[in-house]
């Protein structure tokens, strides 16, 4: 431990702090730009800049580590003037179109602007117009807005070590930049989003689709249904000033019916069939010598990062579409079949929390007979923004069911948005099928949490099943190459494109740095996803009986011909 003062109080910290870490645990909030916790702390912005007391000295508090004996002002006239001046300096190369700006009220530069008194910039310095790249499905780039922080540029080589962007250029003309200049989408980026949550302005936001929805819920020959994921339902309450982590699954469902859609129904139930076809899947493979071991594919962004960067690995992806396109497909087809409705004439909108979604409903494996299996694509903010915009009373609407059939689910479903969360669904259903009885025991501990990978042994009627859990593209790098390398070997793995799986998508609602020190989203929205689980009467997936009723009706059985022709894929090297 280090003892130090901040602001003539003294206080003892773990020798490898920083003064920005010294200085939050003390209670001095210390405003920052380019710091993001866990991500990025490199004292590029200089808005966290102190006074060393001894010395006078500025220096940057997020790169300053502690030291016996240091003292530290954070709020002499020296250092708020220092501030106020870097940040004018950042403003005078900003476009300040903020009122038009999809951050606008959620931007961490416009909140300190407010913060430190900036009324006007007196700055008159050259401000070059830089191209806005929409040329990606998932992710829009407005270099505009930039203030080179690094924050996306550290989430994307150091969390997902995919490097689709770095900086380019020096002094004045400095900024984040894609190989050769391309766009984004021609790149090898794989449309996670998470450089939009780290973006603290809106120089990256998400390619917008709410027009397209408007028009459709507009449009009198379109049946539109919207489906939200698992993981919407502990997150989108933020929007609406909720509490990071908490549950409003009925509210959802209220406001999406509100919202005008002809029907409300839920991807947990699309979760509920992937374990089915999963599971199914996973057990032909251990008994009938298939490609181990078998890893999931339900998460678009790692599965474009597989066919990207990990290509010996594609014949190990299971064939399984992802919970959202399974359920589109029995929305147009199962359900137009009971409807009598033509699929051309439904609009199917799945809410996810999830950037890579609004690449993974273009591929074309996913339709049949010229249409999709899944039409449009919103993120859980731009649901946000739309309830918003219809005038919708989130906080005050009253608790709803989503509507029958493919509305029912089951707790292993709920958990899907969670890392970990898929292998545990599985593993119930697995289990209960290879013992030929129903557990009681159904909770797997040993892949939950938030280590960046978890491995564990489950032994189920004799058979051992050695399975693995990685979240975030970075850690499935590293897990897989262990595999390569014969170091290790399982029968199962579990990837999530995202750290911390659905639940910290690049659509979920965005959370500042300030409050990444006091919460972490991914506990505290895992931690919601699990209480809805146990609150359920059923908790796997075999047991929902609107999934049995879909077998019997229309499916046959999990792995079916039917059911391989409309719910599984396969994928291509990129």
């Amino acid at each position: 431990m280090v003892t130090l003062k901040i602001d003539g109080r003294e206080l003892q910290v773990e020798a490898d702090s920083t003064v920005l870490e010294a200085a939050l645990q003390a209670g001095v909030k210390i405003p920052t730009l380019c710091n993001l916790k866990d991500i990025n702390k490199i004292g590029a912005c200089r808005m966290c800049l102190v006074e060393d007391a001894r010395s006078g000295k500025l220096q940057a508090s997020c790169a300053l580590p502690v030291s016996e004996g240091l003292e530290i002002i954070t709020n002499s006239a020296k250092v708020l003037n220092a501030r106020r001046a870097v940040l004018e300096l950042i403003l005078s190369d900003h476009d300040r179109s903020c009122l038009t700006c999809k951050r606008n009220q959620t931007c961490e530069l416009q909140a300190l602007a407010d913060e430190l008194g900036v009324t006007e910039i007196p700055f008159e310095g050259e401000f070059i117009p830089r191209t806005i790249d929409e040329a990606s499905p998932s992710v829009v780039r407005d270099n505009n807005k930039c203030i080179l922080c690094r924050r996306c540029v550290a989430a994307c080589s150091k969390i997902q070590c995919i490097n689709a962007i770095g900086m380019q250029n020096r002094g004045f003309r400095t900024e984040v930049g894609t190989p050769f200049a391309t766009s984004l989408g021609e790149t090898d980026c794989i449309n996670c989003g998470q450089c939009i949550t780290a973006c603290p302005t809106g120089a990256l936001t998400e390619k917008d689709a709410t027009a397209e929805v408007w028009a459709a819920l507009a449009d009198p020959n379109k049946f539109v249904i919207i489906q939200p994921a698992p993981a919407v339902r502990v997150a989108i309450g933020e929007e609406f000033g909720m509490p990071i982590g908490t549950s409003s699954t009925g509210k959802l469902a209220a406001a999406l019916r509100r919202l005008g859609a002809d029907r409300v129904f839920d991807v947990d139930f699309g979760a509920d069939l992937t374990i089915m076809e999963e599971g199914t899947e996973l057990l032909d493979r251990i008994q009938n010598g298939g490609v181990l071991p078998m890893i999931t594919s339900c998460s678009p962004g790692w599965v474009k990062y597989c066919e990207h960067f990990q290509k010996d690995f594609i014949p190990n992806l299971s064939s399984c579409k992802s919970p959202n396109q399974m359920q589109g497909a029995i929305t147009k087809t199962y359900f137009a079949q009971q409807q009598g409705l033509d699929p051309k004439n439904i609009f199917v909108v799945s809410v996810m929390p999830c950037t890579a979604k609004k690449f993974e409903i273009s591929r074309p494996e996913m339709g049949r007979d010229s249409y999709r299996d899944v039409d449009a694509n919103l993120t859980t903010r731009e649901l946000a923004r739309m309830l918003r915009q219809a005038s919708i009373d989130y906080m005050n609407l009253p608790d709803e069911a989503f509507d029958d059939v493919l509305g029912d689910s089951t707790g292993a479903a709920v958990i899907f948005g969670v890392t970990g969360g898929v292998m545990e669904a599985a593993l119930r259903t697995v289990a209960d099928i290879l013992e030929g009885k129903d557990l009681q025991q159904i909770e797997y501990t040993a892949v939950r949490g938030i280590d960046n990978i978890k491995e564990a042994t489950v032994t189920i009627a004799g058979t051992e099943i050695r399975v693995a859990v990685a979240h975030g593209t970075g850690n499935a790098g590293k897990l897989l190459d262990r595999v390569r390398k014969g170091e290790c070997s399982y029968h199962f793995i579990e990837v999530m494109g995202c750290p911390g799986g659905c639940v910290t998508g690049g659509g979920q609602p965005l959370v500042n740095a300030r409050t990444r020190y006091e919460i972490d989203p991914k506990l505290a929205r895992a931690k919601a996803a699990y209480a809805c689980d146990e609150a359920l009467p059923l908790r796997k997936s075999h047991q929902n009986p609107s999934i049995q009723k879909l077998y019997a009706e229309f499916l046959g059985k999990p792995g079916s011909h039917k059911a391989h022709e409309l719910l599984h894929t396969s994928y291509v090297e990129r």
